[in-house]
């Protein structure tokens, strides 16, 4: 992958915030850090043992460090960036900034749902990055994030972080 990590953990945490303490997301799922839902995806026991914890009761009680949230942001990367080229092997070949939006966008939507998003796919796969940012307002996910999917879009378009 040809995107800047630093760039990409400055983005999610811009756009999904950062909380050390459990709280309770608007699904009602028990979530910590950058979005890591706790409950489908837990905490690994290497997870844990790196946070200094011994179980995640210990993480419910302590909460994060700034290191410890941005460490499981990182792991959380990997996993999404792992699932998304193995749906979509195009994006290894995709320019920077849209590399980073979809990894932005399988990271908010989850893959099942980010694949349903059909038309903008195909998009990519054509090289109509284009259609493909016009895809990405054309939907239900667009309304709910507003901002966030204009700026998203726009990338997609433009190809450049700084357009």
């Amino acid at each position: 992958m040809k995107y800047d990590s630093h760039k990409l953990v400055e983005m999610l945490i811009a756009d999904e915030g950062m909380e050390l303490q459990v709280y309770t997301d608007s699904l009602d799922i028990d979530t910590i850090g950058v979005g890591r839902n706790l409950e489908d995806r837990g905490l690994t026991d290497e997870e844990l043992q790196h946070l200094g914890y011994t179980s995640l009761q210990d993480v419910y009680m302590n909460g994060l460090t700034l290191y410890g949230a941005r460490y499981l942001l990182r792991n959380d990367i990997a996993i999404v960036e792992k699932e998304l080229c193995r749906a979509h092997p195009c994006v290894e070949e995709l320019d920077e900034a849209r590399q980073m939006v979809c990894i932005n966008m399988a990271f908010n939507l989850g893959m099942p749902r980010l694949n349903r998003f059909k038309k903008m796919w195909a998009a990519i796969h054509k090289g109509d990055y284009g259609t493909a940012a016009l895809e990405m307002l054309d939907s239900k996910w667009a309304d709910q994030v507003k901002g966030r999917a204009l700026r998203l879009s726009n990338l997609m378009k433009t190809g450049t972080l700084n357009g």
